[in-house]
């Protein structure tokens, strides 16, 4: 019976693992996200409250993002396990949304590259 519930395996993060698995079934395995990055909390605040004061997301993306992600923000599809853990966990808890009503991190994340505001437009 022991080998059913993982043998050996599950002292080697196995039930990490297993938490994973129940998650990924649960919030999908990949997200269509955009983000605005800034290493200053005070610049990120500032995008912010454009936003919550109605500018567009990918608007004050351009205007305020530090990153690659200069056109709107948009990182594309990314797949569970492709971001760091702070931007991941964000990302699939948030709801999808889209530009025009974004539902996004506030406040803002912290992770080793900065804060970053993020939107999700889509899971899968």
């Amino acid at each position: 019976m022991p080998k059913n519930k993982g043998g050996g395996k599950a002292s080697k993060g196995g039930s990490e693992a297993a938490a994973g698995g129940k998650k990924e079934a649960k919030g999908g395995t990949a997200v269509k996200v955009r983000h605005i990055l800034c290493e200053k909390q005070s610049k990120c605040l500032e995008a912010l409250e454009k936003i919550k004061s109605g500018q567009k997301f990918n608007e004050v993306a351009a205007q305020y993002s530090e990153d690659k992600a200069r056109s709107g923000g948009d990182l594309g599809w990314m797949t569970r396990g492709s971001m760091v853990g702070p931007f991941q966990d964000a990302a699939f808890a948030l709801s999808v949304s889209s530009l025009g009503n974004p539902v996004y991190t506030d406040p803002p994340v912290k992770t080793k590259f900065g804060y970053h505001i993020i939107m999700v437009e889509g899971k899968k």
